[in-house]
């Protein structure tokens, strides 16, 4: 077992105490590597909890500089960081918190051309995206690279996520077959969001890459949770593993395909 600093002790003290997690359950989460896709709305909540909580090492990918639209929601930057890229910016606000942590930063687009090379050093990859073609094509490569991982979405004053176990709980795919077409489905920027939204669903998504990594509780495994916030209502759905799903069912992907990209694109 890993020798706790008294620094370390006292930093973490409140998780050391919880029954369920304890000195062994903290020592998992120093040990555990997990990647964050998307430094904006979702991803801003995410890498406050990682850092804090002492992941021991976090990946955050993004290839967006900060700009004056993003403030209203991404708490992980500043008016004085327009300009600059968001993984810089939130790298450094992170070991600002924890300095013990260590961060990698992508400033880059997902993409088939990088995205397994990406995820693979990672425990748990966490989706942080505002678009469908990159969240379908992130549930591809992790699937793929048996990879496990949570979703999020969000859009005006709704969220919705699930955590997925490749092969053994369903996938996104599973779930939504294929992305909408495009301008279909609004996105934030043509239709809004409630900034506070993106930091309760952030919040959830990094609670669930501490479950898994500590192995406390029961992630979202084949359940679909969301809220609506207007009337801060919250239902799960239960779903089951499709067989015929096209990505994990019978005849499962050997390869990945980049999905169509919507037009008007949502600001992060």
């Amino acid at each position: 077992m890993r020798e706790f600093s008294d620094e370390e002790l006292e930093r973490y003290s409140r998780h050391i105490i919880l029954e369920d997690v304890g000195i062994e359950g903290q020592e998992k989460i120093l040990n555990s590597k997990i990647l964050i896709i998307g430094a904006g709305g979702l991803g801003s909540p995410i890498a406050f909890y990682l850092a804090a909580a002492g992941v021991g090492e976090i990946g955050i990918v993004d290839g967006d500089v900060v700009d004056t639209s993003n403030l209203q929601r991404q708490i992980i930057h500043t008016t004085s960081d327009i300009g600059v890229p968001k993984v810089e910016s939130a790298k450094a606000k992170m070991l600002f918190i924890n300095p013990h942590v260590k961060v990698n930063t992508y400033h880059t687009m997902i993409g088939t051309h990088n995205i397994l090379d990406i995820i693979k050093p990672y425990d748990f990859v966490i989706d942080g995206t505002d678009n469908f073609a990159t969240k379908f094509l992130i549930n591809d490569a992790c699937i793929l690279a048996n990879k496990p991982y949570s979703h999020g979405g969000i859009l005006k004053f709704s969220g919705q996520t699930m955590t997925i176990e490749p092969h053994k709980s369903a996938c996104y795919a599973c779930v939504f077959n294929a992305p909408p077409p495009p301008n279909v489905v609004p996105t934030c920027s043509t239709a809004g969001i409630l900034g506070a939204v993106a930091g309760m669903l952030g919040t959830i998504q990094a609670a669930e890459a501490l479950k898994f990594v500590t192995g406390v509780g029961t992630p979202l495994y084949n359940t679909l949770l969301s809220f609506e916030a207007k009337k801060m209502a919250f239902k799960s759905v239960k779903f089951s593993k499709n067989p015929k799903c096209r990505v994990c069912g019978e005849n499962k992907i050997t390869y990945l395909t980049d999905y169509e990209q919507a037009v008007c694109e949502i600001k992060k």
